[in-house]
């Protein structure tokens, strides 16, 4: 694949699906893999074929549905579909297929493509809050995930039925950014997914602040959070904590990130304070706005026609903290290397300087371990590619990247491992 393309363009992937109501869900996940111009082949389970008819998955994969190890028995599809497979989607994964997995069974054209394929592994599993809590459970994914697998945790809320709690199969769209940020991980020697993160918790900030300049309006930015949310997506699946702020991001959680909603500087600020010496890293993908209302209105701010039309209020400001700063200045305090700190920089040229030259002297100025550099020259804001430079606190240029903002935040990530503190 080419590194402009999006991650999943003429990707193999495997869709099985599980015996379990959700797997309604996991049709739209087809059609959004499609819809990247991945080339999908989907294997439910027969218990599956209950709840979505193989019709469904031939309509939208464009491929026909196999069960049994004894179909196609000429193409040997239950060896073939695994070793073409350039990654393997589980979803939803019921309670008695995570322990088949776990011990190898290989009773069905599924679990016998888990066990030929060499292509990383998502598994994203779907049932009631007590079958997932149960020590069985639990072990048979603590089990899968030291071999390699990405086990997602399931997302919290409504259940079949009337109850409620953790269980419920992640939305499509957010399985659709963890099919990305599995697909352009890092293998390890047997092809799985390298899980070097292990261990480590990271605070990641996404999105833009909003600052109130009246009960209507504020200050914001064009900051869409997809940066940051790749990065979380990335992070957890090389086996990382991830606890995420997020500034007015409407996207849905990545499976498994804490997450906590802010909305202005300020808030940002207090929470990134009230956690970041509990973390391995921080990585300050937020945009966060240079300046606030000096005062904000109890009230909508008025115009007033009898002044003339062309009259406005004046609109007093003032800075923000300046919260990468103020984060690498309080671990120096602390006297430790702890947490690791990334900051990101969007420049445009100006002030007779290019917009590398303003971020190499960001870079020195804010002294953070790394900075992550992108000219935003132009319309890039939303944009599914980015192209950054990764510089170091000297501002000299570490590397660089370009491409889906996945493969970008694997990047960041790689670079990431060789500042982090000793683990605790």
């Amino acid at each position: 694949m080419s590194s402009m393309q999006r991650t999943l363009d003429g990707a193999r992937v495997l869709v099985g699906v599980g015996g379990g109501i959700a797997a309604y869900k996991t049709a739209h996940l087809v059609r959004g893999l499609v819809g990247e111009r991945a080339e999908v082949r989907v294997v439910p389970t027969a218990a599956s074929l209950e709840f979505v008819g193989a019709a469904t998955w031939e309509a939208l994969s464009h491929h026909p549905v196999l069960t049994s190890v004894f179909e196609d028995v000429d193409e040997v599809a239950h060896v073939r579909f695994g070793q073409e497979a350039d990654l393997l989607v589980i979803a939803p994964a019921t309670a008695d297929l995570l322990a088949r997995l776990r011990i190898g069974r290989a009773d069905d054209l599924l679990t016998a493509s888990a066990l030929v394929t060499r292509a990383p592994v998502v598994v994203a599993p779907a049932m009631h809050t007590e079958m997932w809590e149960h020590p069985s459970t639990r072990e048979n994914v603590a089990v899968l995930r030291e071999r390699g697998v990405t086990v997602l945790e399931p997302a919290v809320g409504r259940l079949t039925g009337p109850d409620s709690g953790a269980g419920r199969l992640p939305e499509p769209a957010a399985l659709l950014d963890a099919a990305r940020a599995a697909l352009a991980a890092p293998r390890d020697e047997d092809g799985g997914v390298r899980r070097d993160l292990a261990g480590r918790e990271l605070l990641i900030t996404a999105g833009g602040t909003r600052e109130d300049l009246d009960p209507v309006r504020f200050l914001a930015n064009h900051s869409s959070g997809r940066q940051g949310w790749a990065l979380a997506h990335a992070a957890l699946v090389r086996g990382a904590r991830v606890r995420l702020l997020a500034a007015n991001v409407d996207l849905d959680t990545p499976p498994g990130a804490l997450r906590q909603d802010v909305g202005s500087a300020e808030e940002l600020a207090e929470s990134v304070a009230a956690h970041r010496r509990e973390v391995d890293a921080l990585v300050m993908a937020a945009a966060v706005a240079d300046f606030t209302a000096a005062e904000r209105s109890g009230s909508k701010i008025k115009k007033d026609d009898a002044e003339g039309a062309d009259s406005v209020p004046a609109l007093a400001l003032r800075r923000t903290q300046d919260i990468l700063r103020h984060s690498v200045l309080d671990r120096a305090e602390t006297g430790g290397d702890r947490p690791a700190i990334v900051g990101f920089a969007a420049e445009t040229g100006g002030e007779g300087a290019s917009a590398l030259e303003l971020a190499r002297a960001k870079a020195r100025r804010k002294g953070a371990d790394l900075l992550v550099f992108n000219d935003i020259t132009g319309d890039v804001f939303g944009a599914a590619d980015n192209s950054v430079r990764i510089l170091d606190r000297e501002g000299e240029e570490v590397a660089r990247a370009e491409g889906s903002k996945t493969l970008v935040a694997h990047a960041v990530l790689d670079r990431l491992l060789t500042s982090l503190p000793e683990v605790r």
